[in-house]
């Protein structure tokens, strides 16, 4: 190349020094996110992967690849590559009809879910340890062991037995998202396409509340509606979470929650946990021929919910992720879940946020597609500006602290030998 005056060659100079030193800029912005990511403990309070780990096929001890049928975000080689120490592990049980039938199903289904976390735990004993107490995580990242917190994603379990709150949390359950995506004897959802049944919570779920708080047990508020979540803070003695939701002034969707809302959660000393799920960060744009092939899918098939043979289910997702593969979802960026990030914290300050991916439940970002891109939240974080101390909190300092307070408010109403701590 001829550089014919003086311009092109200043030109020339400042691109190469600013190509150089961008570049350079970025190494030093990976190397500072990854030093960051390995001192501190991180936690993901959502994943839907005890779905796939009821299948006796699949083996979460094995590393798997995303484009895959199963299309698994998360196993244990992929979570200890991806330096993520603490993951709660959802039991999500759809909504069925509410009968003693389906009562006695929706249990029995919970507690299979339940198992396999647990057996996970003592098949991998020597990478994973089942937490209970709060400071269990802690306690295993000083060990160099990850933690596996067992969730329960939907209330329908419970059925009309208050005792069935105690019945889960001996059984491990550290915290209940009181519906899902239809309305339940708890509470309405967001998301019911008939609207509200019980205008926020039911008498009975104002007991599952009490119940709650008197175990010490987490309330999470995603999926529930605007009415609902106003009523928990109404009657709860103590925080809540919100496990996947993000901010509806960013993407106006019933899931997320509204400026307001998030206002009142933090007044009350709760955390809001970041979701992965393309829908709830950035507005889609609608794909009619998707939409019709998953409703030509399901009108064959019935919904996804209420196929309980398991060979019928297993064709079904086949042929479900053969129709998302050919329409594929255009998903957003990790710098555009940062941005809901940063919403929070200048609405309500850095300590009433957080992270919960909703990995194999939908969840999955250009950046961070599965657990083993997890550092690049941090490297996102860390060109923002954010300091060590406020990572820290993002990623599992701010649910602990909630975590924390739920046991000790419990704990007011125990005798010191029934403590969980």
């Amino acid at each position: 190349m001829i550089i014919k005056n003086r311009l092109q060659f200043f030109l020339l100079l400042l691109f190469v020094f600013t190509f150089f030193s961008c570049g350079k800029k970025d190494e030093e912005i990976t190397l500072k996110a990854k030093l960051i990511h390995d001192r501190i403990l991180t936690v993901d309070t959502h994943s839907d992967t005890p779905l796939l780990m009821i299948d006796s096929t699949w083996d979460i001890g094995v590393r798997h690849e995303t484009e895959k049928v199963r299309d698994s975000k998360i196993d244990l080689p992929r979570m200890e590559e991806g330096g993520l120490d603490v993951e709660f592990f959802a039991a999500y049980v759809g909504q069925r009809e509410r009968t003693p039938e389906k009562y006695k199903w929706a249990k029995a289904r919970a507690v299979e879910l339940i198992s396999v976390i647990k057996v996970m735990c003592e098949k991998y004993g020597n990478i994973i340890s089942l937490g209970i107490k709060p400071g269990d995580a802690y306690k295993n990242h000083r060990a160099g062991l990850l933690t596996a917190y067992i969730g329960m994603e939907n209330g329908f379990p419970i059925g009309m037995d208050l005792e069935n709150v105690k019945y889960y949390f001996d059984q491990g359950v550290r915290y209940i998202t009181l519906c899902h995506y239809t309305n339940n004897d708890i509470c309405d959802s967001s998301t019911d396409p008939d609207g509200p049944e019980h205008h926020g919570l039911s008498d009975f779920g104002r007991q599952i509340v009490k119940e709650m708080n008197r175990l010490g047990m987490i309330i999470d508020v995603s999926h529930i509606s605007d009415e609902s979540f106003y009523d928990v803070l109404e009657v709860s003695k103590a925080p809540v979470i919100a496990s996947h939701s993000c901010t509806r002034a960013l993407c106006d969707h019933p899931r997320n929650m509204s400026d307001k809302m998030i206002q009142a959660l933090a007044a009350k000393g709760g955390v809001i946990q970041m979701c992965f799920f393309t829908g709830y960060v950035k507005k889609e744009r609608p794909n009619r021929k998707r939409e019709a092939a998953l409703d030509e899918l399901e009108g064959k098939y019935g919904p996804w919910n209420e196929i309980e043979d398991s060979e019928i289910k297993e064709e079904y997702r086949k042929k479900r992720w053969a129709i998302m593969k050919k329409y594929p979802r255009r998903k957003t960026t990790v710098k555009k879940l940062v941005d809901h990030i940063d919403h929070v914290i200048k609405l309500v300050g850095v300590d009433y946020v957080g992270i919960g991916t909703d990995f194999d439940g939908g969840g999955g970002l250009i950046g961070c597609n599965d657990i083993s891109e997890m550092v690049n939240v941090t490297k996102e974080l860390v060109r923002k500006g954010y300091s060590e101390e406020d990572i820290e909190k993002i990623w599992g300092g701010n649910f602990m602290r909630v975590f924390r307070e739920v046991v000790k408010i419990s704990e007011q109403d125990r005798i010191p030998n029934e403590s969980i701590h």
